[in-house]
């Protein structure tokens, strides 16, 4: 790996080290600080956007490992996202399980359907298999939106806070040590995920999947458990999005969302953990940014119509693709890099 000018690594195990320097460490452990430190000075709604990016954020991790790093491509995190939130809200007031029995209850349930929807990958690939993924999304909106029996239905269903010791968290304070420990703990595993032997196996199935299984590597196993590491991170979403909104609508779980979180990916740059950051943070902020200045532009411009306002953000987020397409397709990751291979060069010019 790249390393500052002066920094000489004498074995492999510092070569490979994601922070090996003292400025990286001091940087990381005092962002992390900084970071954790926030609810004590930032106001409700500026946290509230922090916690929304922060589940998303696990959502796109996932996506990223089965997208960016193994080159299937899934048109259907909402849907998986859904199954996650669902299952943890029907666990919790059917059956009166705690939410941190129900958590991982809802990731494992996403996870298995992502493998049952998955398993076309052994015939199908690129757009066949985003055709399949797109029918997840159809079939489980569908499910959710014709079964009340299963606590769905059209209508909101209400979920209760997480407890912790006798204490409801219903703060966003409270929630951001919730949310924010598990969206810092999938960014962790998945960038040392890709670092392992199964992650490598991921990025050959990506590369060349007939090479790679000529070399051995039993691809459709590997494609499976990327789907199932994929889901696996949606249901966490979505079981997190729920106690953190309160409430469970299969409205949000749509395929525009879906569409979305892989635009996301794209703008943040595909195959990047650092990308799936900065994509998730730069278009959920984006996001808030046109919502919330939509009644200004009403006020100045009336005669545009509640239709075209309500749709701005839909307009924006297709532009800065496209702009992105266009200029950057390597994503903001891209940028990252290059603003860390000049530092690293200073002094020397070239």
């Amino acid at each position: 790996m790249d390393r500052p000018c002066g920094v000489l690594c004498n074995s492999y195990a510092k070569d490979m080290a994601i922070v090996s320097t003292r400025l990286q460490w001091g940087l990381l452990v005092g962002g992390l600080i900084l970071l954790f430190c926030s609810p004590l000075f930032i106001n409700l709604q500026l946290l509230s956007i922090i916690n929304l990016m922060a589940i998303t954020l696990i959502a796109i991790q996932g996506l990223n490992i089965l997208t960016g790093y193994t080159g299937q491509i899934s048109l259907g995190q909402a849907a998986f996202m859904a199954v996650g939130g669902y299952t943890s809200s029907i666990l919790a007031t059917r059956f009166g399980l705690s939410f941190w029995v129900t958590l991982p209850c809802g990731a494992l349930s996403a996870g298995l359907v992502g493998v049952l929807f998955g398993l076309p990958s052994l015939r199908v690939k690129g757009f066949y298999l985003a055709m399949s993924t797109l029918a997840a999304q159809f079939i489980i909106y569908w499910v959710l939106m014709h079964t009340p029996q299963l606590g769905a239905g059209p209508d909101a269903v209400q979920v209760s806070a997480p407890e912790l010791g006798g204490l409801k968290l219903t703060s966003q304070q409270n929630m951001f040590y919730v949310i924010m420990p598990l969206a810092v703990l999938a960014t962790f595993l998945t960038k040392n995920l890709v670092r392992t032997r199964v992650g490598r196996a991921f990025i050959a199935t990506r590369d060349n999947d007939l090479a790679a299984e000529v070399m051995g590597i039993n691809v459709f196993s590997y494609k499976l458990l990327a789907f199932f590491i994929c889901s696996l991170f949606a249901g966490a979403a979505g079981a997190l999005y729920g106690a953190w909104a309160r409430a469970l609508r299969p409205d949000y779980f749509t395929l525009m969302q879906s569409i979305m979180y892989l635009g996301m990916l794209v703008v943040g740059g595909i195959g990047s953990t650092a990308g799936a950051v900065f994509g998730t943070i730069f278009m959920v902020g984006l996001d808030q940014l046109v919502t919330a200045l939509a009644p200004a532009l009403i006020s100045i411009a009336p005669q545009l119509g509640l239709g075209v306002t309500a749709s701005i953000s839909k307009i924006v987020f297709g532009l800065v693709m496209v702009l992105f397409l266009r200029f950057e397709p390597r994503g903001l990751a891209h940028r990252w890099e290059l603003f860390k291979a000049s530092y690293r060069l200073w002094p020397f010019a070239y």
